[in-house]
């Protein structure tokens, strides 16, 4: 069966949504956040420019980088093109408006969302880039591409559809919720002490090798919890080898275990190697992708149907 438009479009944007975060962490790591230091222009112009001598009288050439201007002017024709996305998205979703109106509803949530992220990019700049507000639009991003998620999971049910036995699928839901409230816990400790190491490279001006000492007790609470999200992950592991869980979730179980301990190991290399912005954007582009995976796990076996019982009657998806 073919994906039909609205799946197919739901589906790039969810993708595209994961590649905006790659950029701007990118952005973030090369601190490249005020590449463009005005919004929605850059340097007052549409088309930023290439070299100092052409900047506007106004601007001080010596804050002129270009590498930065572009990078930071890429990621925002990024965050355009997704808006773009979103509102076709948005648009072709009103096919399911009478089938299934909770696709349309999801969908028209996140156009709405994307409209106040704009907005918060443009709040950010003009903050000069306030810890708080990049950390906000961090999880905004995250709220959207899972909002996104679960549209494009609701308008394809019928493919992604199993059967669970009651129990396991009880058990499993308990599991997958906990690994996924943990892990978002995880990422606001680390939003905070991504936030204190800002302060140490731009505001203390201290050496890279020190920046990690400015957050001691945050970073420990950040690492232990990490011990409680492989605990988890390993009984989840468990849990679909000794119940009978379908190979689909399977796969998606050792992929989360999988992204659970790259995240550990990419957290070692930071605090080993004085935090070498690679390791950033891989830390924050791998959570990304973990938490939609501990999504959608929670999403298949959510709506999975009694092993049990006969087929229920699912809602039929527009084609």
């Amino acid at each position: 069966m073919k994906l039909n438009l609205y799946q197919k479009t739901a589906i790039t944007t969810v993708i595209a949504t994961l590649v905006l975060i790659l950029i701007g962490g990118l952005v973030r790591a090369a601190g490249a956040g005020l590449g463009c230091p005005d919004w929605p222009q850059c340097f007052g112009m549409w088309i930023p420019p290439t070299s100092a001598a052409e900047l506007p009288p106004q601007y001080d050439a010596s804050l002129f980088n270009p590498i930065h201007t572009w990078l930071e002017y890429i990621n925002r024709l990024v965050g355009v093109l997704i808006g773009f996305l979103i509102t076709l998205t948005f648009v072709f979703s009103f096919k399911y408006r009478k089938t299934d109106p909770v696709v349309t509803i999801s969908s028209g949530i996140a156009f709405l969302l994307v409209l106040v992220q704009g907005w918060l990019g443009g709040q950010v700049v003009k903050s000069g880039l306030s810890a708080g507000m990049i950390t906000i639009h961090m999880i905004l991003a995250m709220i959207i591409v899972n909002t996104l998620l679960f549209a494009s999971f609701r308008a394809m049910n019928d493919r992604l559809s199993t059967r669970l036995l009651p129990k396991t699928k009880k058990l499993l839901l308990i599991v997958s919720g906990a690994i996924l409230f943990v892990t978002l816990v995880q990422l606001v400790l680390g939003t905070q002490v991504r936030e204190s190491i800002d302060v140490a490279k731009n505001v203390l001006e201290l050496p890279r090798e020190q920046w990690i000492n400015t957050s001691d007790l945050l970073y420990v609470v950040h690492r232990s919890f990490s011990w409680i999200v492989v605990i988890l992950a390993v009984y989840l592991l468990y849990v679909n080898k000794k119940r009978d869980v379908p190979g689909r979730l399977k796969n998606i179980g050792y992929a989360i275990f999988g992204l659970i301990i790259l995240q550990m190991f990419l957290g070692l290399g930071m605090e080993r190697l004085n935090i070498p912005g690679t390791l950033q954007l891989l830390h924050l582009v791998s959570v990304s992708v973990l938490i939609c995976a501990e999504f959608l796990f929670m999403l298949i076996v959510g709506f999975s149907r009694d092993k049990d019982q006969g087929p229920a009657n699912s809602t039929k998806a527009a084609s």
